[in-house]
């Protein structure tokens, strides 16, 4: 069920990126704020607002996305999911990938919450490898 709302996720950011949206809405729980805010960290977007639904059972997030100049280039090229239900995908903290030689973005989920790639190898966790970013 986790990794169904990374990949609504990771999907939706991915297709607004393409269509150059300015803001995108993705579904609230406890580890797509968790990623979100290590994009935000990283950077990797403008902002984002949780949005209260009333009565409703499900919040949302609202994502501001970031494009650089004129031509409105996306600050995410690409976004790749790596642990997925049927296949997850765990590393120790010697063996943390380098996503694009050091370039891009891992996003980690440690027994000490999500992190990037860099931060894992500081504090010596591993964890599931959740998605690359570049």
């Amino acid at each position: 069920m986790v990794n169904d709302t990374i990949a609504d996720m990771l999907t939706r950011i991915r297709n607004a990126n393409l269509a150059h949206h300015q803001i995108v809405q993705i579904t609230s729980t406890r580890i797509t704020r968790s990623i979100v805010k290590v994009l935000l960290e990283e950077g990797l977007i403008e902002s984002f607002e949780e949005l209260k639904n009333g009565n409703k059972v499900q919040n949302s997030l609202l994502l501001s996305l970031k494009y650089n100049g004129k031509e409105r280039k996306p600050v995410i090229t690409k976004i790749l999911q790596i642990s997925k239900p049927g296949l997850r995908v765990h590393v120790g903290a010697k063996n943390m990938p380098r996503v694009l030689g050091g370039f891009g973005t891992a996003i980690i989920s440690t027994s000490k919450g999500v992190m990037t790639d860099s931060k894992a190898r500081q504090e010596n966790l591993g964890g599931e490898i959740l998605c690359y970013i570049w």
